[in-house]
């Protein structure tokens, strides 16, 4: 019963839940992760993460994986982190997401699972009120210097 239950939230969830192995593997990816990145199961199970990550971050986040996996620690199981990702059409996304380790009996990192929310459109939003904010107080700074 339990772990039906597990599994129902797993599924019917609208974030993207993704499980990757050590190498960084898609072993894991649910409806939501179909949703938010377009790519289906099938396509991504087995794929390497670079399928949703931005080529110019791929270096940094690769370095930082890796690093994770040798010492097993990472701060983004309780702080939450947004960066830019990749859906299936090119289209960039603004993405939120924490981290739950996975490991094996002995400590040692198997993978890492990933809650992540599309925050796009708040993104946007935020860039422009901040655009207009700078324009309106260029305009009073102008009107104040007159």
């Amino acid at each position: 019963m339990i772990q039906e239950l597990y599994q129902d939230i797993l599924e019917q969830a609208p974030d993207a839940v993704l499980y990757s192995d050590r190498e960084g593997i898609i072993r894991l990816w649910n409806r939501g992760a179909e949703l938010i990145f377009g790519f289906s199961a099938a396509e991504a199970i087995g794929q390497s993460l670079d399928l949703i990550i931005p080529e110019r971050l791929r270096g940094r986040h690769w370095e930082g994986y890796f690093q994770v996996m040798k010492t097993g620690q990472s701060r983004y199981g309780t702080e939450l982190l947004t960066v830019p990702a990749l859906h299936r059409d090119g289209r960039q996304l603004s993405c939120a997401f924490s981290i739950v380790m996975i490991k094996d009996p002995q400590g040692n990192p198997l993978g890492v699972a990933s809650i992540m929310r599309d925050g796009t459109a708040a993104f946007e939003r935020e860039k422009a009120m901040k655009k207009r904010i700078a324009e309106l107080e260029a305009k009073i700074a102008s009107l104040e210097r007159d």
